[in-house]
């Protein structure tokens, strides 16, 4: 089962504990160059290509790219009512919490005069990627749509991989929770060449090019998006799922077990790892794992994560050592369960989101918690965010002088271009006060 790894008597410095950290074998570099060639011939021939692109990934050939409209809307009519109904719980709470999410515009005075006004402007268009693969993920249309609404995001294109049992369309399910959004922009297409189509284009289809792309996808659409960062804007590299669990002896075996399973269920190199300092808990963990694991409909894929070198029961020293390791890690999705939570959460710096105690385990952050599941994995949360409202505006500074606020700082506008050669700029604000 689960390899353990101990450190109750290590003292890593932080090179020495980057190179403990176990994570899944995946390298994006490895797909840039298939993923180019896919852009490549999406640049070039258009829907032909998306269409042969289909045919060779996903096994069948779409009849046509763009979903028809009336196809949404009969998606939208088909819905089991039971999962429309909790689809539009989710998108109540999680635009509540996108909500929050947006940054408020601010002024800012410097004097009589002279302001500088802080807004937040969405971007005109957007290109959302749902992903297809292992299981169907309406609730992933919700994570990127609604905070993309609540940003004030105009134009939105929903992509996702054709579906064979469907005859290459997208999948109803997910094609369904668009159009409860309102959402009439589908495209049946996937992997790198979906990426590129967003980032530039396909003028066969309408489909005019995005400003931003976000959402999760397999290791060739992560290489795609790496590829067209500049011509846009993405949300972060997403790579195979990751859940952490900080715990001590305080914590119920059987509910640890069971969220690690959860998220080791997504994928054979999902990461599920448990760091205590209870070589007890550590124990009663292993043990509910075997039944656990094996009890889940998915358990030749879940075992096969847990059994993976990117998971682990990690044993520490201290809670304190526990938080660090977290840290170093940065993990998409970090559980706290021990006696005193807070004492652990003032510890940690990274995490894409955090549970906090036994009744917010992460199955409830995939679904209805109100918080997005699209979050930075690969450590990558040590430096940016998941996705929220945020995510689609830009700030933009807007200075407002007068006259007199311009003149009370002319010298030191003067003073300074000397000292970098660049007599023109202290010209052009002399220039205002010239005689007439």
């Amino acid at each position: 089962m689960i390899q353990t790894i101990d450190l109750r008597d290590v003292q890593p410095t932080r090179i020495e504990l980057a190179s403990l950290i176990p994570r899944a074998m995946t390298d994006v570099s490895v797909a840039t160059e298939a993923a180019a060639a896919l852009i490549a011939d999406v640049r070039s021939r258009g829907e032909a290509a998306l269409i042969d692109q289909a045919e060779r990934f996903d096994g069948v050939r779409p009849d046509r790219i763009r979903i028809h409209a009336d196809q949404i809307s009969a998606a939208v009519r088909a819905l089991d009512p039971a999962v429309r109904a909790a689809l539009e719980e989710l998108i109540e709470r999680l635009t509540k919490g996108s909500q929050a999410q947006l940054p408020q515009p601010t002024v800012t005075s410097l004097g009589p005069g002279a302001q500088i006004i802080q807004r937040w402007q969405p971007v005109d268009r957007a290109g959302l990627y749902v992903p297809g693969g292992k299981a169907v993920y309406p609730s992933s249309v919700l994570m990127n749509v609604v905070p993309a609404h609540v940003a004030g995001v105009r134009s939105i294109a929903l992509v996702s991989p054709p579906q064979k049992q469907f005859g290459g369309s997208v999948h109803p399910t997910i094609l369904g929770a668009a159009g409860l959004l309102g959402i009439e922009e589908v495209y049946a297409m996937g992997g790198a060449g979906a990426i590129g189509a967003l980032a530039y284009g396909v003028a066969g289809i309408d489909l005019d090019p995005v400003q931003v792309i976000t959402g999760p996808g397999n290791v060739f659409v992560t290489a795609g998006k790496r590829l067209v960062q500049g011509q846009v804007g993405i949300d972060s590299e997403a790579g195979p799922t990751e859940i952490l669990i900080i715990a001590d002896e305080a914590a119920d075996a059987h509910l640890v077990a069971a969220d690690l399973v959860s998220q080791a269920e997504h994928d054979e190199l999902a990461s599920s790892i448990l760091i205590t300092d209870s070589v007890d808990l550590a124990e009663r963990v292993r043990v509910e794992l075997e039944t656990v694991a094996a009890a889940t409909p998915h358990s030749a894929r879940a075992l096969e994560a847990l059994n993976g070198q990117q998971s682990a029961i990690i044993l520490v020293s201290s809670l304190e050592a526990a938080a660090a390791f977290s840290n170093a890690y940065g993990p998409e999705h970090l559980e706290i369960q021990t006696a005193e939570p807070g004492l652990v959460l003032d510890a940690i710096t990274n995490a894409g989101a955090i549970f906090l105690g036994p009744n917010s385990p992460v199955s409830l952050g995939d679904y209805l918690a109100g918080s997005n599941h699209v979050l930075p994995t690969g450590g990558q949360s040590r430096f940016s965010s998941g996705l929220g409202s945020y995510t689609f505006v830009r700030p933009q500074q807007i200075i407002s002088y007068d006259r007199d606020a311009l003149k009370q700082v002319e010298q030191a506008v003067l003073a300074l271009s000397e000292a970098e050669d660049l007599p023109a700029h202290g010209a052009a604000v002399s220039a205002r006060f010239r005689e007439q």
